[in-house]
């Protein structure tokens, strides 16, 4: 009974101290956040929401980020699915979906600006085709954030579904074509239900990380096309301004608790009804 218990304690406090740290970090950016001038207060969220801006910002960050986790899902589930039903030796195409963090976020986002530019390759191949007469805007707006934040966060998402895709037990799906159901049918009835879970966890997971990118917003939106962390960022280090930093990582930590804590209920509610423990 002793031997048991000890390694299950050692995991129960390093938990623990990751929590502490967490909610510490937490605690401080609201004391900090309440910080005023003057004493204490609300003062900075007021100033927040009372500007036109950063509600603009605000909104343009949950946009972007819902807009990278459905491309995400679009692109990293056929993905996910082909390297679960591929035959041959999965690890290569495991270290094809994840050698793009091998290199850094900054050179693979110099990289897309090489690609989506002005005079970048894509706009001149469209060009010498005579596709267009004048050069695509692809980046220093919204659609070259996007594409950075689909680049880079789109490995979590297949990784996600693809834990569980192989853990399915592919008799089912057998089972589905033996009584005449097509791989369509079996798809939508069988192999995508049973993936939810994987499929929100991904989501969830896409979510915040682009809710929080700085540095794929900073340099393929520009400034006019920023995002709430880039603003933060800026705050902190250009400004000093720590407590109207601290209320709009509040602001965004709130608005991301929104969408994540109705996701978790969900994903909690597949896991149970794929298990059988649901109603």
């Amino acid at each position: 009974m002793t031997r048991t218990a000890k390694p299950s304690f050692a995991l129960l406090a390093g938990a623990a101290i990751l929590i502490a740290a967490f909610l510490t970090g937490i605690a401080y950016l609201v004391i900090e956040s309440l910080h005023t001038g003057s004493g204490w207060g609300l003062d900075n969220f007021a100033y927040f929401f009372s500007r036109s801006d950063y509600v603009a910002v605000l909104n343009r960050t949950i946009l972007v980020s819902v807009l990278a986790t459905l491309f995400a899902a679009l692109i990293g589930y056929p993905i996910a699915y082909a390297i679960a039903d591929y035959k041959g030796n999965r690890n290569f195409l495991m270290m094809l979906v994840i050698m793009p963090w091998l290199v850094s976020v900054v050179v693979r986002t110099y990289g897309w600006v090489v690609i989506l530019g002005p005079r970048g390759t894509l706009n001149s191949m469209l060009l010498s085709w005579g596709v267009i007469d004048t050069p695509l805007r692809l980046i220093f707006n919204m659609t070259g954030v996007v594409i950075g934040l689909v680049h880079v966060f789109c490995p979590f998402f297949i990784i996600s579904v693809l834990s569980v895709l192989l853990h399915q037990d592919k008799s089912l799906r057998e089972a589905s074509q033996t009584l005449s159901a097509g791989p369509i049918r079996t798809f939508f009835n069988i192999t995508l239900p049973l993936s939810l879970s994987g499929v929100i966890t991904g989501a969830i997971l896409v979510y915040l990380l682009s809710t929080g990118a700085i540095v794929t917003p900073l340099l393929l939106g520009g400034v006019r096309d920023g995002m709430l962390a880039t603003q933060i960022y800026q705050d902190v280090l250009q400004v000093f301004d720590y407590p109207k930093a601290a209320s709009m990582a509040i602001v965004l930590l709130l608005t991301a608790f929104v969408l994540v804590i109705p996701l978790q209920w969900l994903e909690r509610r597949v896991a149970a009804r794929v298990s059988g423990r649901g109603e």
